[in-house]
């Protein structure tokens, strides 16, 4: 059986990006990002979490780190032109991106949001990102995804 699409399969494939499907057992209800690479096998360092925020000005937007990093607020502000940014409560997520939390991937969102990647991406040949579902997971090359998300690469996290 074909697996279903998502909206970020849906737009990679619109925009011929080439990807390659990771799936894992979240049976177990385990699906932080730390865990999601280690039953996938792969290096920590190239699996990233999407985190979506709010701008003190209202602006939805969207930060995306390696899975053990930290996002650092006053960063991800400066590099938003915000003077602050918030975390989204999780009841939010779904109407804003249409995805879940734990399955929220930064491609293929109901709206285009200002995206922002962790400038380490770029010294990467392939990352992981959440394929838009929980216990999928997207390979794909760092220039591909930030393109298809006009997304912008800056210093992200908290040292």
């Amino acid at each position: 059986m074909a697996e279903q699409k998502t909206n970020a399969m849906r737009m990679l494939d619109r925009e011929k990006i080439p990807y390659q499907i990771h799936t894992y057992d979240a049976g177990d209800g385990v699906i932080d990002g730390a865990h999601v690479a280690q039953k996938l096998g792969q290096d920590p360092e190239t699996v990233y979490k999407t985190l979506v925020t709010r701008g003190n000005k209202g602006r939805i937007l969207v930060f995306v780190i390696p899975v053990l990093a930290e996002l650092d607020l006053k960063k991800a502000a400066r590099a938003a032109g915000e003077k602050a940014v918030e975390m989204i409560h999780v009841k939010e997520i779904n109407a804003l991106t249409g995805y879940i939390r734990g399955g929220c991937s930064p491609v293929g969102m109901k709206k285009k949001y200002p995206t922002f990647f962790h400038q380490t991406m770029e010294e990467l040949e392939q990352v992981c990102v959440s394929g838009g579902r929980i216990g999928m997971q997207m390979q794909l090359a760092p220039t591909d995804l930030i393109r298809a998300t006009q997304g912008t690469l800056v210093d992200l996290i908290r040292e």
